[in-house]
């Protein structure tokens, strides 16, 4: 039995589970930076946000529960840009 999981902290304070969660859309370029983002669809209907606040070393370092039509239309302000 696989006992890796992929659980976070979102900043209300509520534990996901992400292990199961289909990314819907994301951008997980290195360098991270704050261009990284992730927008996942738990099986049990929950969407997270997660996002990166500009951690070089992390992909994502912030995640936020949102509505579905929020997960679905969502346009991340962030792009990457090569030093």
């Amino acid at each position: 039995m696989d006992k890796s999981r992929y659980i976070v902290t979102t900043t209300k304070g509520q534990q996901v589970d992400l292990t199961q969660a289909q990314i819907l859309r994301s951008n997980n370029l290195y360098p991270f930076g704050q261009h990284n983002y992730a927008i996942y669809e738990t099986p049990e209907g929950i969407f997270i946000k997660a996002m990166n606040s500009g951690e070089r070393e992390i992909m994502l370092t912030h995640y936020e529960q949102i509505d579905e039509a929020t997960a679905r239309n969502y346009k991340h302000p962030y792009f990457r840009t090569d030093d």
